[in-house]
């Protein structure tokens, strides 16, 4: 079976590399390797979730954290969140721990197939989904989402329009009763859906 970067534990051989990245006026620097997502970069999509994100307080979510770039700049930009990164893929969660480190910031690390391993809830989650692992299992883990956020927290996604985008906002129109798109670049789009506070 083809590997993917969701795939648990990689086999492919490690080739490590340093990479730097900017994103929202700062620059940092990375370690990435063989097996993970967009390892040549910081892709783009991810680039511009984090310059679209308001300033983030409270527990913060990276589901699918990959090595670390979109927890790694929100924590720089972010001090007073308390962010918490999970990916699926161990070797990915190794280079996350390591470049979160090499950027003097810290999270909480965890193992995670979807939220199976993640406790409590939080006041936003951001997410660059594993689009190739299909759109069943992407709007399983949108639909989880929604009760592990606080009232009036949201859920933030990054999608391009030819993989779905408009049909993933309608997704959460239908199921949040809210959802808008916050930025759109180069056939990315940002979306943000909110947790309706109860009365």
């Amino acid at each position: 079976m083809a590997e993917h970067y969701y795939t648990p534990q990689p086999q492919s051989e490690h080739r490590e590399r340093a990479i730097r990245a900017s994103a929202a006026g700062l620059t940092l620097d990375f370690v990435t390797d063989a097996g993970v997502f967009s390892k040549n970069e910081l892709d783009p999509g991810s680039r511009l979730l984090i310059e679209s994100l308001p300033p983030l307080s409270g527990r913060v979510l990276d589901l699918g954290c990959g090595w670390g770039p979109v927890g790694a700049f929100l924590a720089k930009l972010n001090p007073e969140a308390r962010l918490t990164l999970a990916d699926v893929n161990q070797r990915a969660l190794e280079l996350a721990r390591r470049n979160l480190q090499k950027n003097g910031v810290s999270a909480e690390l965890i193992l995670s197939d979807g939220f199976e391993g993640i406790e409590g809830t939080f006041a936003h989650a951001v997410t660059n989904p594993p689009i190739r692992a299909g759109k069943q299992l992407i709007y399983a883990l949108f639909d989880q989402a929604y009760s592990r956020l606080e009232p009036g927290g949201t859920l933030t996604i990054v999608i391009r329009k030819q993989q779905g985008a408009p049909s993933a906002l309608k997704h959460f129109q239908e199921t949040y009763g809210n959802g808008e798109i916050i930025a759109k670049d180069a056939g990315y789009w940002i979306i943000q859906a909110r947790k309706e506070e109860t009365a």
